[in-house]
């Protein structure tokens, strides 16, 4: 094995554009070292994210649609890693291209008289190896689903490489179109780590703003701030039986899309709530159910693994960590239970820059044939190598 400069690419679940991060990942006795070098963020012009969204567990569709948005994004990771390089004046040695979810279904459900898992992230690997000529790991979920996982989270790697602390339990947020969250007791092993997705977070916030404001996103989470949360919304909210059913689990836009903000919405007016209340109600939405979710999962697995740890603490990262009100919700909510609320940055990790990292990480070791996963946190029956590798 040996260190290399890796380009991670990741494109998430709010499909508002492209992350690069540019790593040196360097071998080591325990785990893999991850330093980022540098990072980019680049949006989705309108054009390219409305028919991103569209296609996300499109009702109505064509093949050749989703055929050229494929390809199409291929060449717009290109460009992103090929104007991040520039800048940087970096030259990687391996793209880790993590691609964008448009279908996800982690639990097996009947298809054709079999249960079957199963996902998709677009964006042709083979445009992008060619265009920089440079091999290119993707598709990184699918092994994990076939060895019985979720394919989700696998950001829990990076995770245990960069968080672990041999006296301080440790939980890690990222707050993206959906929440999840990684558990590390302290000093474990990757076998302790635990990990999964807690529900929405900027998901159903990001469409009532679509819908009520016209705005992409809630910036800072002001109009949040100037409205009132309606607690009867988020009680009635949380029955759904996501929030109480086991880890590991994973979901995305097939259980909190457009048609469960629609739902969300309609709750709403029907509680005669401002559309400041609207925003703010969904913001307590997801700062309930990262509670919810530490109370019932994340507190037990501390207390039983790591009963001596000195303290707890909390990094967020990904969009949601800008969102000032929801970061105080879960700043307060949490202090009662003696967990500390900070960033990635605050631990040296941009919080734009830390799911890029997690697949450049991931990359790195499947070029190494070393599996990337972490069943405990996916549910698969075994840690297995991930990803397909396209040489140009």
């Amino acid at each position: 094995m040996k260190a290399m400069i890796v380009a991670g690419v990741m494109s998430g679940t709010s499909a508002d554009g492209v992350d690069v991060a540019i790593c040196r990942i360097t071998p080591g006795k325990a785990a893999p070292s991850v330093k980022v070098l540098g990072h980019r963020a680049f949006a989705y012009d309108k054009k390219l994210r409305t028919a991103v969204l569209a296609a996300m567990d499109a009702k109505q569709t064509s093949t050749a649609e989703l055929a050229r948005l494929s390809w199409r994004l291929g060449e717009v990771y290109a460009e992103c890693v090929e104007k991040t390089c520039h800048e940087l004046k970096l030259n990687p040695q391996l793209i880790a291209c993590h691609g964008q979810t448009v279908y996800h279904q982690g639990s097996a459900e009947k298809y054709l008289g079999k249960p079957l898992r199963c996902t998709w992230q677009m964006g042709e690997a083979a445009v992008i190896a060619e265009r920089l000529r440079l091999p290119v790991v993707s598709d990184f979920r699918p092994a994990d689903m076939a060895a019985d996982g979720q394919g989700a989270p696998l950001v829990p790697m990076l995770d245990y490489c960069v968080f672990r602390h041999a006296t301080k339990s440790r939980l890690l947020l990222n707050l993206g179109g959906i929440a999840n969250v990684t558990v590390l007791p302290a000093g474990c092993s990757v076998s302790d780590v635990m990990a999964f997705d807690t529900g929405p977070a900027n998901m159903v916030i990001d469409a009532c703003m679509q819908a009520l404001y016209g705005r992409a996103f809630d910036k800072g989470g002001a109009i949040a701030a100037s409205g009132t949360p309606v607690a009867s919304v988020v009680r009635k909210m949380m029955q759904s039986k996501f929030f109480s059913s086991l880890p590991p689990k994973s979901c995305g836009r097939e259980e909190f899309g457009a048609a469960y903000a629609e739902k969300f919405i309609a709750t709403c007016k029907r509680a005669k709530a401002k559309r400041e209340d609207v925003i703010a109600t969904a913001t307590a939405l997801t700062v309930e159910s990262v509670l919810d979710a530490y109370r019932k999962f994340c507190w037990p697995r501390l207390g039983q693994r790591a009963p001596l740890a000195k303290a707890t603490e909390m990094f967020a990262a990904g969009g949601g960590a800008k969102n000032k009100t929801l970061m105080r919700g879960l700043s307060e909510g949490l202090a009662q239970y003696g967990v500390s609320v900070a960033t990635t940055a605050d631990a040296g990790l941009a919080i734009d820059a830390k799911e890029a990292a997690a697949f450049a990480l991931l990359g790195w070791l499947t070029l190494h044939d070393l599996p990337g996963n972490v069943p405990s946190a996916t549910g698969a029956s075994r840690a297995v190598v991930l990803g397909k590798v396209t040489r140009a």
